[in-house]
Order: structure tokens, then C-alpha cells, then sequence
């Protein structure tokens, strides 16, 4: 049993949703993947398989579509229709990103379907909703983010240089999370009351709530907050944190110290690399090392003493990093309890030992080539609920007889 163990649910095969059908199927749900006769466009999409283009070699496509069922429907025939219908009754969740009249056209929208399954969860993730004429416009992922707000968060202190957009399809990844915790949120309803309802997700939106202080500081404040290098946008500069270590690499020094156990740890560091003597200040790491009660960080800015020894605290990680290699900087910061980050290549995130131990790399078999291939693995760590790809992606059309055999 695993935590989504008995749900059902119809993904109708777009790349702005595959993560969110990922999410529920890796977590346990029966998720049945529908596309075209012609296949998704996304089995084409690079990088491939040792380099090497062909049918079901897109890593692209194995990583979006593990743990589902893959089936191919033409909702042009009255057939397949019907043969959708019939799914639909046995569903407990549609999941699709379809332009916004479509489902209309066809007879298959919310008002038709919970007809069939009064208890249906629909979920629609579009552009900017389903009222809105905008969602039928093309989009991509860059062009999502870049309209929803997140970019101009994300760069560098020198605003000579234009922002930064995350990759790795943050913004359909943010629009899927927004679409499942919605669905979650409906199935306890469901279980609550008995029934279904309709799940209508703005990708626009959850890109900008997705923005941090950026959104809000302009809709309460009217003020714009700024990109700056290696840590929070802000209205207001806050100091630097990024730190070029001995190795040539960069760290983020991170959240400094806060409590006393931290300003002890630190303090004994700095002495057990040599270096008190290059920090004058270190005098205030002793007074917050030997601080009562809890520090008052709005104090800062306005208690001398108070901003001192946070100061001082800041000092004394970027000295540390520029005496070590990142990556030991990285481990001493641990030990000492202090949150900071070597700055990776994803190549180099993926291999990293921590990465490893929490279970990051998962082996997916793929017997049609005889070998298993390395995956990345969870995005969380629900230890009460059991999280396994459960199979490799579906080749097209591949679970049609079986599938479809389940409404005999």
C-alpha cells in the first residue's frame, strides 16, 4: 500500500502536466497516460539515450512518465470516444492541459462527465485559466516564467546583466505542484463530503505567487524588489554571501549564526583552522557564543552590540571559506550546524554523496534493453508514505489491450 494506493486517473498527454501525472504515479495512483495515435511530441525531445536519437530513447520523455499506463485514444471517433467515456467512469481524477474550448467541442467537458462520475476531480492546467482567452496562445516554459514573475528575482548584483530564468522546466514544474496539492486537497474533500469538483490551475498565477517578497512588496508597498548574487531579491541591498573558496569554487556562505551554539561552533572552527588572529572581531563570536536567551534579529541594524556580533558571525564564514576548499567548507558548516551550499553543475549535484545517501539516484529497470538505467528520485522525503517509480515509461500505445481489456 502506498499513500495514493486505489486512485485513478486520466492524464490527457501535454509536457506542461507530465510532472504532476509523475507526482501521483510515483506516489502509488493508477495513472493512465492518453495520447494521440501519433504519440506525444515530448518522446522526441532530447537529450537521448547515449547520445543516440530514436523511438523510445528520449530521456526526456522516460523521465516525465514513470509509474504510468500509456494508452493512445482519437477523440475525432466516436469509438475512442466512447472508449474514454468508459474510462472516465471508473476515474477518480482528470488531469489535462487541453485548450480551453476542446473538451466542450467534443461532449467531454466537467458538465458532460460528472453526468457519468458525479464524483470526478477535474483538473485544468492552462496558461491563465480556463476564462481566459490568453491560454489558447502559445507558451513555453521560459516565456511562463518570464510573464509570471520568478526571472525577475533571479541574477546577479550587476543589473547590467539581465535576469536569470531557472531551468529545468521550473515553470510547468511550479504549475504541476499548484495542480497536485489542489487534487489532494480535493480527494480529502472527496472523502469528506462525496464530491467531485472542478480544479481550474493558472500556471500565470502560481508562477507569481511563486515570487517570494517580490509580489507582494509591490501589491502592499508598491516597491520592486532587486536581483542581487547568490541570495534573496530585496528591496533593500543585504549583504553579500557568496564567497569564491581556496579551490576556485564558489560557496554560499548562507544563513550566518543565530543562536549561541552556533557562535560557539563557529568560533572553535576559526581557532582550530589558525585563523583568530586574522579576525579582530572575533572577540563578538565569544559574546554571542556566551548569549542568554534568543537573539532579537530586528535588532540589527539598531542594537550595536547585536549588530556586531551577527556581523562579525558573516566575517568570520567568508574568511573560513576563503582558507578551505568548498567542499570542506561545505562539511565544517554542517558540523557546526549552519546552512550553507557548494555551488554545483546538476551534473555534479547529482553525483554528490549526500544526494546519494538520501536515496537520490534510483535504478529503474528497462527490460526491453536489457539493463537498468539511473534516475533521479524523489523531490521529498515522506518517510509515512512510500514514494517508488514503479516502471519505466510506457512505449507508445503500449498498455492499449490491457487497458482497455479492464472495461470488458
Amino acid at each position: 500500500m502506498t499513500a495514493l494506493t486505489g486512485l485513478r486517473v486520466l492524464e490527457l498527454s501535454n509536457e506542461r502536466i507530465a510532472f504532476a501525472g509523475k507526482l501521483l504515479a510515483d506516489m502509488g495512483a493508477d495513472v493512465i497516460l492518453i495520447e494521440p495515435p501519433g504519440g506525444d511530441p515530448a518522446r522526441g525531445y532530447p537529450p537521448f539515450l547515449d547520445d543516440q536519437p530514436g523511438n523510445n530513447r528520449s530521456l526526456y520523455w522516460w523521465h516525465y512518465n514513470t509509474s504510468k499506463r500509456g494508452i493512445t485514444l482519437d477523440f475525432e471517433t466516436a469509438a475512442d470516444q466512447a472508449h474514454f467515456t468508459a474510462l472516465l467512469a471508473t476515474a477518480d481524477i482528470l488531469l489535462e492541459s487541453e485548450p480551453t474550448t476542446r473538451l466542450v467541442e467534443l461532449g467531454l467537458d466537467y458538465e458532460a462527465l460528472t453526468a457519468l462520475r458525479p464524483e470526478l476531480i477535474h483538473v485544468a492546467v492552462t496558461p491563465f485559466g480556463r476564462s481566459d482567452p490568453r491560454s489558447d496562445l502559445p507558451i513555453t516554459d521560459l516565456t511562463l516564467m518570464a510573464g509570471g514573475g520568478p526571472p525577475w528575482s533571479c541574477g546577479y548584483d550587476d543589473h547590467g546583466l539581465p535576469p536569470v530564468r531557472g531551468s529545468g522546466n521550473q515553470g510547468y514544474h511550479t504549475a504541476c505542484h499548484f495542480a497536485v496539492l489542489s487534487t489532494l486537497t480535493a480527494v480529502l474533500y472527496r472523502m469528506a463530503s462525496g464530491g467531485g469538483q472542478f480544479i481550474d490551475v493558472s500556471m500565470h498565477a502560481a508562477q507569481n505567487v511563486t515570487t517570494e517578497a517580490a509580489t507582494y512588496s509591490w501589491l502592499v508597498a508598491e516597491k520592486t524588489v532587486q536581483r542581487q548574487t547568490g541570495r534573496h531579491a530585496s528591496v533593500n541591498p543585504s549583504g553579500e554571501t557568496q564567497t569564491l573558496c581556496a579551490d576556485g569554487r564558489y560557496a554560499n556562505t548562507g544563513v550566518p549564526p543565530r543562536f549561541p551554539r552556533e557562535f560557539a561552533s563557529l568560533h572553535a572552527w576559526l581557532k582550530e583552522l589558525g585563523l583568530e588572529a586574522q579576525l579582530p572581531e572575533a572577540v563578538f563570536l565569544e559574546m554571542g557564543a556566551n548569549w542568554e536567551g534568543q537573539f532579537d534579529l530586528s535588532l540589527i541594524g539598531t542594537d550595536d552590540t547585536v549588530t556586531a556580533i551577527f556581523a562579525a558571525g558573516r566575517e568570520a564564514l567568508q574568511l573560513i571559506a576563503r582558507s578551505v576548499p568548498a567542499y570542506d567548507f561545505f562539511i565544517g558548516c554542517q558540523r557546526a550546524g549552519l546552512a550553507v551550499g557548494v555551488i554545483y553543475s546538476p551534473e555534479e549535484a547529482f553525483e554528490d554523496e549526500h544526494f546519494k545517501a538520501r536515496g537520490f539516484q534510483v535504478e529503474v529497470d528497462h527490460p526491453e534493453l536489457g539493463r537498468s538505467i539511473r534516475y533521479p528520485g524523489a523531490p521529498y522525503d515522506l518517510p509515512a508514505s512510500p514514494w517508488r517509480i514503479y516502471r519505466r515509461a510506457p512505449e507508445l500505445g503500449e498498455h492499449n489491450a490491457e487497458v482497455l481489456g479492464e472495461l470488458n
